[in-house]
């Protein structure tokens, strides 16, 4: 049973930037591949970004390539997602997933909402013009 806890959410102008942190408990975290998805007002959550269990696959959802950095820390059991270059369609609730992966899937992220195991509660991000 793997916990997820977010944190890092807030108001910001368009153009700033926000660190997301999702804080994981329980065993073997590093053999979770970890994902982060959103859900913005009156809008189905969708994938933002995901990472592999080793870290060595990653995948973003076109909207955030090139503004937005995964990236995790095992030692620390948490995953961050780095966002940059803020924009008001940023807005949304955040949240971070976790599924045990194989380990012969070392650079695979996962993508689909389905295939995760573990959810974090949320936190909202949002994005003034």
């Amino acid at each position: 049973q793997v916990q997820l806890v977010e944190s890092g959410g807030g108001l910001v102008q368009a153009g700033d930037s926000l660190r997301l942190s999702c804080a994981a408990s329980g065993p073997t975290f590093d053999r979770h591949a970890l994902g982060w998805f959103r859900q913005a007002p009156g809008k189905e959550r969708v994938f933002v970004t995901g990472i592999s269990w080793s870290g060595a696959g990653t995948g973003y959802a076109n909207a955030v390539r090139g503004r937005f950095i995964i990236s995790r820390d095992n030692a620390k059991n948490t995953v961050y997602l780095q966002m940059n270059s803020l924009k008001p369609e940023d807005t949304a609730v955040y949240y971070c997933a976790a599924k045990y992966a194989p380990l012969y899937d070392s650079g695979r992220y996962y993508n689909r909402e389905y295939e995760y195991d573990y959810w974090g509660q949320g936190t909202q991000v949002t994005v003034s013009s």
